[in-house]
Parts: structure tokens; sequence; C-alpha cells
């Protein structure tokens, strides 16, 4: 090696460490710690409810119990955070599904659930909350052969729309 060459990788070395050197002030050591993520509400939910009583006469009983099947999971996810199954104290998340529109497909004709939820018990105020979810499905050649899957499939994404749009009204 030419005496050259380590030269400028002494002068590049050095200069990297004078850039670090100046870049240690940029984070202070008295920086705060990060903390798990604690629930910012006060209530619990130690049992959720689902009515799809109304669906069964608007969409029949396959779009009914597909959302009877898929809400109690999502709302359960979605309030993560508050949930206390079995909780003596706890509130009751009951949620009644009206109606559930299959659209064309699409952002201009998305798939709708409306519904209204309560959540009861537990020492705090009820809450009563009318909720309309959307969800765009975007058709291809494998729903045509697997029709009922794929309706099913849209069910579940409204009902984690359902779900999530909740859990951010409450503010869980």
């Amino acid at each position: 090696m030419s005496m050259g060459s380590l030269s400028r990788r002494a002068a590049l070395a050095a200069l990297g460490a004078c850039a670090l050197a100046g870049l240690s002030g940029c984070a202070p050591t008295n920086a705060p710690t990060v903390q798990a993520a604690q629930p910012t509400s006060a209530f619990h939910i130690s049992s959720i409810e689902v009515n799809t009583a109304p669906l069964v006469a608007q969409s029949g009983n396959p779009t009914a119990q597909w959302a009877q099947q898929a809400l109690p999971g999502a709302l359960a996810q979605a309030f993560a955070a508050n949930m206390a199954p079995g909780e003596p104290g706890g509130a009751t998340l009951s949620v009644r599904i009206d109606s559930i529109y299959l659209g064309g497909g699409g952002p201009a004709d998305p798939d709708i659930m409306k519904g209204v939820a309560t959540l009861t018990g537990g020492g705090g105020p009820a809450r009563k909350t009318r909720l309309r979810a959307t969800s765009t499905h975007i058709a291809n050649p494998v729903d045509q052969t697997l029709v009922e899957q794929a309706l099913q499939g849209r069910v579940q994404a409204l009902s984690q729309a359902f779900a999530y749009w909740l859990q951010r009204k409450w503010g869980g």
C-alpha cells in the first residue's frame, strides 16, 4: 500500500470521528424512555354480545351468520387494551347490526354495514353509538368460482371495519 492511500483513510476516519462526536450532543441522555401503551379509557369490557336479528330479516341467514361469527373476534381485537373477560364489574359491549349492503365493487359502490353499539355496566356512563362502516371490494376472477367464500370474506372485512371505527369513536 502506498502512503497516499493510508493518509486518505486516516483523514476519512478522523472526519467520521469528528462527525460522530458532533452528533452525540443531538441525543440528550435524559430522553424519556418508551413505555408500553396503556388504555386511555377507564372502561373494561367483560363480555361482547352481537345481535343480528334485524339483519336476518334484511339479508338472510348466511350473511347474518357470517357477521355473527366475525364481529366478536373483530371487536375483541379492536378493544384488546380494554378487554377483561369475565370481570365481575366489567361492562358489556352490545352490538346490533341492522343492515349489510354488498356493493358492486370498487370505491364507487362500497360494501356498507350499519348498526348500533352500546356499552353498559362497568360503573361508567353508558355509551351508545350509531355506526356506518364501509369496505371497498375489488373483484377478481376467483370470486366467480368461489362465490360464497368471497361474500363471507367481504362480510369479515366489514366486521373488521366496523370494530375499527367503533374503537376510534370511543377512544378505547
